[in-house]
């Protein structure tokens, strides 16, 4: 469930439940997120264990990660005062599996694959797979949930609040992506 709680995690999810209006919403935004990365590191997982590969990890995936950062946080500004711009629903559901998805090929993520290169037992793997696959989904849950409270009609804040808060998570989610493609692209 930690992971969950890794700066660039809380920060797309963050971008992605001030979209929303209940906390219905964004938990179940926190639900794909989490299906999104746990899928990605069964399939990336599923061929290391049948081919038993060696997995190689890639700071450009983490460079990708802060590239969707950065446009996460410029389309969020862009859009603030209109923040149905997305359709309600699948659409919504549908980008907060696809960043799950490219979450899930960086990071601790590559980390997660490494470890499990290394067990030489297909059912142990398949086990610490469900494992963190079931504590990424639960974590992601809990967190889109607390990310959700200033975001939600019912919290009633002010408008001026609200608009700083969308400001300055798109701007922290700009400036940590930034930080995450320098440090992993070599210029």
């Amino acid at each position: 469930m930690g992971h969950a709680f890794e700066p660039d995690h809380l920060l797309a999810v963050g971008n992605l439940i001030s979209r929303r209006d209940t906390l219905a919403e964004a938990l179940r935004d926190g639900i794909f997120w989490g299906l999104g990365h746990t899928t990605m590191l069964v399939i990336v997982g599923s061929l290391i264990l049948l081919g038993r590969l060696t997995f190689l990890s890639s700071p450009y995936f983490e460079a990708a990660v802060g590239a969707m950062l950065i446009v996460m946080g410029i389309t969020r500004l862009v859009n603030q005062r209109n923040p149905t711009k997305m359709r309600p629903g699948t659409s919504q559901s549908r980008a907060a599996f696809a960043v799950g998805l490219l979450h899930g090929l960086a990071g601790s993520g590559a980390l997660v694959l490494l470890v499990m290169s290394g067990i030489k037992s297909i059912g142990l793997s398949l086990l610490y797979f469900l494992l963190f696959g079931l504590g990424s989904v639960l974590g992601m849950f809990v967190m889109a949930g607390l990310c959700s409270v200033p975001f939600t009609k019912r919290m009633k804040i002010s408008r001026t609040l609200k608009f700083s808060t969308i400001t300055l998570s798109s701007l922290l989610c700009i400036g940590y992506g930034g930080w995450m493609i320098h440090g992993n692209v070599r210029w």
